[in-house]
């Protein structure tokens, strides 16, 4: 079972070994974290190699990953026709977002401007 998915701010910063990040997932060790195919995406595509895209896997291992679901497609769709003009919201956000709001599952990241509108308070901002 998957208490929350981490966003790709987030996970950088763990890959990144940045200490307040590890500092927050020590603190939160009794959490399971999940990540979806997409959140995957863009941190691969952050590797300047292919040794660092390997780590990044090796990295990416210990988290759940979370399926995205045609249902999901459609709500993400649903929230870009409402939320792109008026929040500048992208379609690789809403995306990410619809397995939170399916599965009622919070969001861990920074970027809370793009994901509020459309999750409210399932989005938190972890330190």
């Amino acid at each position: 079972m998957v208490d929350a998915l981490l966003d790709t701010s987030i996970l950088i910063d763990l890959l990144r070994n940045y200490p307040l990040a590890l500092e927050w997932k020590s603190a939160n060790i009794h959490l399971n974290f999940g990540v979806t195919s997409v959140i995957r995406m863009e941190v691969l595509k952050g590797a300047t190699n292919r040794q660092k895209a390997q780590q990044a896997l090796r990295f990416l291992s210990q988290f759940t990953l979370i399926a995205t679901t045609q249902a999901d497609l459609v709500w993400a769709e649903q929230q870009f026709g409402v939320y792109h003009f008026s929040h500048s919201i992208g379609i690789i956000d809403c995306i990410i977002a619809a397995p939170c709001h399916r599965l009622n599952l919070s969001l861990y990241t920074h970027n809370l401007k793009h994901f509020t509108p459309i999750l409210g308070t399932l989005v938190q901002a972890p330190y």
